[in-house]
């Protein structure tokens, strides 16, 4: 059975952390944040809490991925830490709606900062979404080291606009009173707690290296390496990003306006200020598209390879030696879900329950030592076995009150995913006729 070869280096493998991660979260959550926290000091805490937060799955996925080092990534680790079911509805709900949702998402969010440049029709804004979004299929059909020089290209630019944004704030002789001192009726645990789940989900997306594990280059060092260089870099700039708002803009002020970024940067630039904005959102959503449609079809690949999906899903191009059939089907199911629109719906409903699958997998580093103790493990997590328990314990927390707080919607996506049981036994007996 032909593999996929390894032709990822340790800047690719960091570049696909950072560049999908670093969307437009950072550019729109600090509102909703400041309305929840009324504390400069608060703010910061809970960016870095998160980001601290969020550096402890990378570890757990970096043991995984390192002792593990198979394409696939995540629906491998739940495969061999709870059986093959656990692995299959996580690919199962990737493709449905939380891979080819965000993909969706990020198109047409694309084609919304396109428009400030260039004016669009309404067909035009659909076809600039689909455009991206094949663009970036055909691009990663053709080669792992394309799509690789694509993420280093719009990660390098995005991340040097988002520099010279904060920079522009840093080096500004403009500043304003920063509200540090806490409010007078005490700390607001519970407000802290809706915040956190804003900036877990600006953080998200760190994960999808592992998916192409099976194609890093010495994935024992390589993996661990990008998943810590990685994540903590956006933790960096995150935090960096918020002194910088704070620096220039009242907390009440980046309460009140969704255009955060663009409104600091017009007091510090000028008028070229909302259009550098615009331009580093616009190449952000690029890369984050092309990670999606890079990382994303080897989940549904190494599914296929167990039996589990379609044949064909699992074919590698005899030229471009990639999961092409995979590729081009999650393309066009993300193409269909942006034009139609239903990708809101869908990835609302669903998007929740990826961090089920988040804890889990990072649960899976206690089964798994436990389940294997004489594995070899190249890389061993920090701080086990309390880093692994806390972030499983905060992801769970997240999932519970989700499921509370909009019940509706909440069990309309378990529904969703729980519709793969009975495809999963389906699928099962098909591999088991064919053994």
């Amino acid at each position: 059975m032909t593999v996929l070869p390894r032709k990822l280096g340790l800047v690719d493998a960091t570049a696909i952390v950072i560049g999908d991660v670093v969307g437009t979260a950072i550019f729109l959550v600090p509102n909703s944040v400041a309305q929840d926290l009324p504390s400069a000091a608060m703010i910061l805490a809970v960016w870095i809490v998160t980001g601290v937060l969020s550096f402890f799955g990378a570890l757990a996925y970096a043991e995984l991925g390192a002792m593990i080092p198979s394409t696939g990534g995540q629906y491998v680790f739940l495969r061999d830490s709870y059986g093959p079911l656990w692995g299959f509805l996580c690919g199962w709900s990737f493709i449905l709606a939380i891979y080819s949702g965000a993909n969706a998402t990020l198109a047409v969010g694309f084609a919304t900062y396109l428009s400030y440049f260039v004016h669009l029709t309404p067909l035009l804004f659909k076809l600039a979404a689909v455009a991206l979004v094949a663009i970036l299929t055909l691009v990663n059909y053709r080669g792992v080291e394309l799509g690789a020089a694509t993420q280093r290209f719009f990660t390098l630019l995005s991340v040097s606009g988002l520099v010279a944004i904060i920079g522009s704030a840093l080096l500004s002789r403009q500043s304003t009173a920063i509200e540090w001192s806490l409010p007078a009726s005490g700390f607001p645990w519970s407000r802290f707690g809706v915040a956190m789940i804003a900036c877990l989900w600006a953080y998200e997306g760190w994960s999808s290296v592992s998916f192409v594990a099976g194609e890093i280059k010495e994935p024992q060092r390589n993996l661990p390496l990008s998943l810590g260089l990685g994540v903590a870099t956006i933790v960096a700039l995150y935090v960096l990003a918020n002194v910088a708002y704070l620096k220039i803009l009242p907390i009440s002020t980046i309460a009140s306006t969704e255009r955060v970024a663009a409104t600091m940067a017009e007091r510090t630039i000028g008028p070229l200020g909302a259009s550098l904005v615009a331009l580093t959102v616009l190449l952000s959503t690029a890369g984050c598209t092309n990670a999606g449609a890079m990382t994303g079809p080897r989940i549904y690949f190494a599914q296929a390879r167990d039996g589990l999906f379609f044949r064909k899903i699992g074919d590698v191009h005899p030229r471009f030696q990639t999961p092409s059939i995979s590729i081009l089907v999650q393309g066009i199911v993300t193409a269909v879900l942006a034009v139609s629109g239903s990708y809101e719906k869908l990835f609302s409903y669903v998007t929740f329950v990826a961090w089920v699958f988040y804890g889990l997998t990072v649960t899976g580093v206690l089964v798994l030592r436990r389940k294997y103790p004489d594995l070899p493990r190249p890389y061993k997590m920090w701080g086990y076995p309390v880093t692994p328990v806390l972030f499983a314990a905060i992801a769970f927390g997240f999932v519970i009150n989700t499921l509370v707080t909009t019940p509706g919607p909440s069990l309309k996506g378990i529904a969703i995913v729980a519709s793969g049981v009975p495809v999963y036994y389906v699928w099962k007996r098909k591999a088991r006729a064919l053994l």
